[in-house]
């Protein structure tokens, strides 16, 4: 199956170089090219793709709001193009339903791994991603909700899978602290996105502490 893939940008060269890189693949197919936001939504809507890489800064409509955009009125996944020294959007990206982020330096074998991680349903949350999340809950910057209602649908071992996710886990390591095996994980974590209604274990995480099931500096 070929991944169609929408790259929006607004440095010329970025674009290019990004769209060059991922059509050498046999597998990726780049369908359009966007200098801003709002070329970035109706390339989406008229490609339907299943990738859609977003510059958070763009003129005109940013990232987020395309990110939102895009999420909302398709099942295109979004990875947001950024430079974490300088942006402090990641909460704001996730919440919009990007399923994670790629620094523009990005080497090439990692770009294209990134492009075939979310297409395939998983998300690119790494560790740093993780703690700038944690770092708006610490800040007290974000509201949460109260916890038991959106919560009531999970069973124990489900909201302890999320409490393990929300601390940035992978399958294995929360197996291990679970005493599981890697495929029961897999199953929970499955009925989590489900029951929650969310679109990736990046929502997983904004969930866990949005709920207060998971919380800043806590131990496993």
């Amino acid at each position: 199956m070929t991944l169609r893939v929408v790259v929006a940008d607004d440095q010329e060269l970025v674009r290019a170089g990004f769209a060059l890189i991922l059509s050498t693949q046999p597998d990726i197919e780049v369908v359009a090219e966007a200098g801003d936001g709002f070329q970035a939504v109706a390339a989406v809507r008229e490609h339907a793709p299943d990738v859609a890489l977003l510059d958070i800064r763009m003129p005109g409509m940013d990232g987020i709001e395309a990110a939102r955009t895009v999420c909302a009125e398709s099942d295109c996944r979004v990875v947001m193009l950024t430079t974490f020294d300088q942006d402090d959007y990641v909460f704001a990206a996730l919440r919009a339903g990007a399923s994670g982020f790629l620094l523009k330096d990005v080497r090439r074998d990692d770009l294209v791994h990134a492009v075939r991680v979310v297409a395939a349903g998983e998300s690119l949350l790494a560790p740093s991603v993780t703690r700038r999340l944690i770092s708006e809950f610490t800040s007290g910057t974000v509201v949460r909700v109260p916890s038991d209602e959106r919560l009531a649908v999970l069973t124990a071992r489900e909201r302890e899978t999320l409490r393990l996710l929300g601390r940035g886990l992978s399958n294995p390591e929360i197996a291990a602290a679970l005493v599981v095996s890697e495929h029961t994980v897999k199953t929970h974590v499955s009925n989590v996105l489900s029951k929650l209604g969310l679109r990736d274990r990046a929502q997983a995480v904004i969930a866990a502490y949005e709920t207060g099931l998971a919380v800043p500096g806590e131990g496993s």
